[in-house]
């Protein structure tokens, strides 16, 4: 199993963002494959959908976020070996050039260790905020994923939709990932998991530890985008899987290491990403319980 870890981003952990580099150094030292962020814009005083599209309310924990872009390309300059993810970042609030060009830059600061993950968001205020029509933005994400290959993989480079349009330009600079680095999907929906099964490299499933964690719910969605996916004329074993593993307040890590060994023998998911955002509050905190996390995964 490959275990791997949330950068400081949100609420108390992000006034640490300054330590940065030495948590990504001190997390692959101790053993992880991988180290993520998240995205989140702003978080609304009093917004009309609530976290996770449930509710009318958003968790004081996300009031507090550092750039994504920013903290990923630290980590990709401090570390040699280790994945560098998005779990996931909210694509369509970003125009197509400026994402692209982000992300090929972390690519190839890395050496091609980029897994970017992109989902649509729930929070209408977020797209206000960007200027985007927040009822299209399963509509624009597929025409994103349009305009980032074909950034990705011609030059020059163009594309036009009915949402996007990116005109003609010089585009040498590629990710060093080749053809282009991987798309991974965050879906629960029927729609978004026909996205994954049609469209995506990758699927970023989450559980909540120990608040959360639907099993059967996770074998059903990972069926379902089995099915689609031959229906699309894929090999579903060329989708891959990471489950994002949120920690709940007082969880110990014997738990989380339980947790997340039930979830691979049941599932045969072997990747997992832990954000312990909602647990500890220090960057230190952050590191101790990442490097006792791996030696209890790693136990077997």
């Amino acid at each position: 199993m490959k275990i791997g870890f949330a950068l400081p981003q949100f609420h108390k952990q992000a006034l640490g963002i300054a330590r940065t580099a030495e948590f990504a150094r001190e997390a692959e030292n101790a053993g992880a494959a991988s180290l993520w962020v998240g995205d989140r814009n702003l978080a609304a005083v009093n917004p009309k959908v609530g976290y996770g599209g449930q509710g009318d309310s958003i968790p004081a924990e996300l009031n507090t976020a550092a750039d994504p872009f920013v903290l990923l390309a630290i980590a990709a300059s401090a570390t040699e070996r280790v994945l560098l993810g998005t779990h996931v970042l909210i694509a369509p609030l970003y125009p197509p050039v400026q994402l692209a060009r982000s992300l090929t830059s972390i690519d190839v600061i890395s050496d091609g260790r980029l897994l970017p993950g992109f989902g649509i968001g729930w929070s209408p205020e977020e797209y206000e905020a960007a200027g985007s029509d927040f009822t299209r933005r399963g509509a624009r994400m597929n025409e994103l994923l349009d305009a980032l290959d074909a950034i990705w993989t011609t030059d020059p480079a163009q594309y036009s939709g009915e949402l996007i349009s990116v005109p003609a330009h010089h585009s040498p600079l590629k990710p060093a990932r080749r053809p282009r680095p991987p798309f991974y999907l965050g879906a629960m929906s029927e729609r978004a998991l026909r996205r994954v099964a049609e469209r995506g490299d990758g699927w970023l499933p989450l559980v909540v530890v120990p608040s959360y964690v639907d099993i059967d719910g996770l074998v059903h969605q990972r069926t379902a985008i089995d099915q689609l996916a031959r229906e699309a004329g894929r090999d579903p074993s060329a989708i891959d899987a990471v489950l994002r593993v949120n920690i709940d307040a007082g969880t110990t890590a014997q738990n989380v290491a339980d947790t997340i060994k039930t979830v691979h023998e049941r599932t045969g998911i072997d990747h997992f990403m832990v954000d312990s955002m909602y647990a500890v509050h220090s960057v230190d905190e952050s590191l101790a319980l990442a490097t006792e996390l791996i030696a209890l995964v790693q136990k077997g």
